[in-house]
């Protein structure tokens, strides 16, 4: 499985001059944890970095930043690791784990957005897959009562 068949598809993001108070509104407004910085180039949109509420937490507020004093381009994590969308959703889990990351930008071959991949979609994928092998354990197991 790849990650193009996981990946969603809507990806909040924002521009490197916007304030943190309008990614903050933006987080809360669709209840997501992070926002990637994009920059475009001929109508596509290219990961720059990204910024996480947790970001928000420890590099600004927790520093007594004035928040009108600094802009997205200012905290966003730049050296972002990126995902493609060929690629294994098992060797991206491992990758994430490795990094200590939970949440995986996806570009296409060319390096444009297309998509995230988050720690909590690996775990619907996961426990849906855990579901799917407990079905078959049940089916199994009546399959055998009628033969035996």
């Amino acid at each position: 499985m790849t990650l193009k068949t996981i990946c969603n598809r809507e990806v909040l993001i924002a521009q490197k001059y916007d304030t943190l108070v309008e990614a903050a509104k933006l987080m809360r407004e669709y209840q997501v944890g992070s926002i990637v910085v994009v920059e475009e180039q001929n109508g596509l949109r290219y990961p720059a970095g990204i910024v996480t509420d947790r970001d928000l937490v420890i590099e600004v507020i927790a520093k007594e930043v004035d928040i009108n004093s600094v802009t997205l381009g200012d905290v966003m994590y730049r050296d972002i690791i990126l995902g493609k969308e060929n690629d294994d959703v098992n060797e991206t889990i491992k990758i994430m784990r490795q990094k200590g990351i939970r949440r995986l930008p996806v570009v296409d071959d060319n390096g444009a957005l297309v998509g995230i991949v988050t720690l909590d979609d690996l775990i619907d994928l996961i426990a849906e897959q855990l579901k799917d092998i407990a079905a078959l354990i049940g089916k199994q197991q009546n399959v055998e009562k009628r033969y035996r």
